[in-house]
């Protein structure tokens, strides 16, 4: 039990070179009004005065007190290596210096609180002190400043919230222990530091209560009722001392004697309760609650400890070792990169996403839903109408009449219609490639951690696909543009799959026969133009007319040889059409796949190492970039205290021998100067008064 404050401090000390506090360590919270005999109490625990007096916030940054008992001086000299004071203090901020003057312990902490707060403002930083003396019980305190209502010269207007809040965040703590000091002449139900610790123990199982001044209560009144707890009840007790006076302030009258002189009061005015009141008895009870808190913060302590290692640890592995070999490197990442880009073509990536499609399978979607259902929704005749085949049959018969429907109207048609399935089949090709482009940042966001480490090596990385598959597009572009190239270039009427001009014609011929004699107006029959006069909008066989200046007319009636031309040419385009269809819709995504992914996978690797792969770029890539060596410095440092940490906490008693070359096998090499210090719990001695 007498271990556990002391490795509380160590503990502590460990967290505190961090500047970081991830774990809530128990600890004793001392808080109070403004002029409430705080650092009085405090003192006489210590039994010297060092700490800064005079009027409004003295205290304007937390004090952290560190109680620890040493051996009397007789018998500390015996070692080689000892301090020759019976009692000293060091603070956290002052390395290698130790004070055995209190005077200028006192000097040290007024500089450091005017070092960072201006004027009368409060600071958040804390001050580390600890002292040694054979005179005191080992405890750890938190002096926070007093607790004041109105902004009193250059404090800011807000002084009164800062100093509450500060407050809470240290008693929010529930492994705090909360020391309220009250004076004893004024009303207990008017104590602001009471209510505060109301609001976050409002059972009162962390909070224990000291009644000062108990020597300034007006004549005729004691506090015997307070002091009992029938005015307001205290779970952990309530203690009262007796400050010493300005008076014996101004005499600069010694701890010791006011200590007789509080003993002698209690046993006058208190004699059935001076045994439980008083400083020295005030220590022994701080010392004893706090030892069975931390016993009972232990197992939780422990578990918290266990999985913030576990997680620092895991951490620290993500940001990689420091760069030693610059080739091998290299080649690893860039291996990996394209790896990883590879796999997630395939589906066979480590991150696999779940809000979307990635990869190979949007490729795959963009072929098969997007490009095939685009091809699908385009009409064979869509554009086409009766009267623009009616002019295509007429331009393609010259100044003749035409017996049979010509052959090059139908492939001027079916051609015009075929090219519309040019501009999908490029869209296509951009989709794919806007996906290739995607997955770059796939890959280097989740694929492969390291390329977060080197910025400049991801940007190259990227420029380098970026500009592989830039080369790539237009030779695919290309490719799919020659295939509708290569449809147009030559109208195969003899497909197997396409039906004979002559059969369509046939049986066109016979459904005009069933309607009615269509067969023998066939051979007799006249244009209604022929019969009615000269069509609407071409003028009068009796005037000249000009035909490059009148306009086409937009719809008329067909004959009915018009339209069975009509509907030949209708049913050929429409046959023909959906052949070539079927042979872009299967030949594009090869084309896609031959071209740009399938040769991006293969040759990505290649020309990653030809374009980064360099000497004289070896060392300007592989720079990491200041971020990361910062997380990195920092995890490290956390996961060193933490392992410290996990040592003290499961073996208190053991003591690293550094000179016997004895380690810990499954704890990192963090250096031996701070394990040494850490597990003797050596002070370095000052080098003024070394031995």
């Amino acid at each position: 039990m007498e271990t556990l404050i002391p490795i509380i401090n160590r503990l502590q000390e460990v967290f505190l070179t961090l500047g970081a506090e991830i774990i809530q360590l128990p600890q004793i919270i001392v808080v109070g009004s403004q002029s409430s005999g705080k650092s009085s109490v405090l003192e006489s625990l210590v039994g010297r005065d060092f700490l800064p007096r005079g009027s409004g916030i003295v205290t304007r940054r937390p004090l952290v007190l560190q109680l620890v008992n040493v051996p009397p001086l007789e018998e500390r000299r015996k070692p080689e290596n000892g301090i020759k004071a019976e009692e000293w203090g060091t603070f956290l901020h002052c390395k290698n210096q130790t004070f055995t003057d209190f005077s200028e312990i006192r000097k040290e902490i007024e500089e450091e609180m005017d070092r960072s707060t201006n004027n009368k403002g409060i600071s958040r930083e804390p001050i580390y002190l600890k002292i040694f003396s054979p005179n005191v019980l080992s405890l750890t305190l938190v002096d926070l400043p007093g607790i004041t209502k109105v902004p009193v010269g250059d404090q800011p207007e807000d002084i009164e919230t800062q100093v509450q809040e500060m407050i809470l965040s240290y008693i929010s703590n529930p492994n705090s222990l909360i020391l309220c000091v009250s004076p004893a002449n004024s009303d207990l139900a008017t104590s602001d530091a009471l209510k505060l610790a109301r609001d976050v123990d409002p059972d009162g199982r962390r909070t224990l209560l000291v009644v000062s001044k108990l020597d300034l209560m007006d004549a005729g009144t004691d506090a015997l009722e307070v002091l009992l707890g029938r005015v307001i009840p205290v779970r952990l007790g309530i203690i009262g001392v007796v400050n010493r006076s300005q008076h014996d302030l101004n005499t600069q009258k010694s701890l010791s004697d006011s200590c007789k002189d509080e003993q002698a009061f209690l046993q006058r005015y208190y004699p059935s309760l001076a045994s439980r009141c008083g400083s020295r008895y005030l220590a022994r009870t701080l010392s004893r609650l706090l030892m069975h808190h931390i016993r009972d913060c232990l197992p939780e302590l422990k578990t918290r400890v266990t999985v913030l290692t576990a997680q620092y640890q895991s951490r620290l592995n993500s940001y990689g070792q420091p760069v030693e070999d610059h080739s091998a490197t290299l080649l690893q990442i860039v291996t990996k990169f394209a790896s990883d880009y590879c796999n997630t073509i395939e589906g066979t990536a480590r991150h696999i996403q779940t809000s979307e499609l990635c990869g190979g399978a949007r490729i795959c979607y963009i072929f098969h839903e997007t490009f095939g259902r685009t091809l699908q929704s385009i009409d064979p005749l869509g554009g086409l109408t009766e009267l623009d085949i009616l002019t295509a049959i007429r331009n393609a018969t010259g100044p003749r009449p035409a017996l049979f429907v010509p052959e090059i109207s139908f492939e001027l048609l079916v051609k015009k219609q075929i090219k519309r399935l040019e501009e999908p089949s490029l869209r296509c090709v951009e989709l794919v490639h806007e996906e290739l482009q995607r997955i770059i940042q796939h890959c280097s966001a989740y694929s492969t951690q390291e390329l977060l480490r080197f910025p400049k090596l991801h940007d190259s990385i990227v420029e380098v696909v970026t500009s592989l598959l830039r080369k790539r597009l237009p030779i695919t572009n290309e490719m799919v543009h020659n295939l509708v190239a290569i449809e147009l270039a030559y109208i195969n009427t003899k497909h197997p799959d396409f039906t004979d001009a002559a059969q369509v014609s046939a049986s066109v011929n016979s459904q005009q026969a069933e309607a009615g004699d269509g067969g023998k107006l066939w051979k007799n029959e006249k244009m209604p133009s022929e019969e009615k006069g000269p069509v609407l909008g071409f003028g009068s066989p009796n005037k000249a007319i000009n035909l490059l200046d009148t306009a086409v007319p937009v719809s008329r009636k067909l004959s009915t040889r018009e339209q069975r031309d009509c509907e030949v040419i209708q049913r050929l385009i429409k046959c023909y059409f959906l052949i070539v269809r079927k042979i872009i819709q299967d030949s594009v995504p090869k084309t896609v796949m031959h071209f740009l992914v399938n040769f991006v996978k293969e040759h990505l690797q290649s020309e990653l190492v030809g374009q980064l792969y360099k000497q004289r770029l070896l060392q300007e890539l592989l720079i990491e970039s200041q971020e990361t060596a910062q997380q990195r410095t920092e995890v490290a440092q956390m996961l060193e205290s933490l392992v410290m940490m996990w040592y003290l906490l499961f073996l208190p008693s053991m003591r690293l021998k550094t000179s016997t070359g004895y380690r810990p096998s499954s704890t990192p090499d963090y250096g031996v100067h701070s394990w040494n210090t850490l597990w003797t719990g050596k002070t370095t001695a000052p080098r003024n008064n070394a031995g």
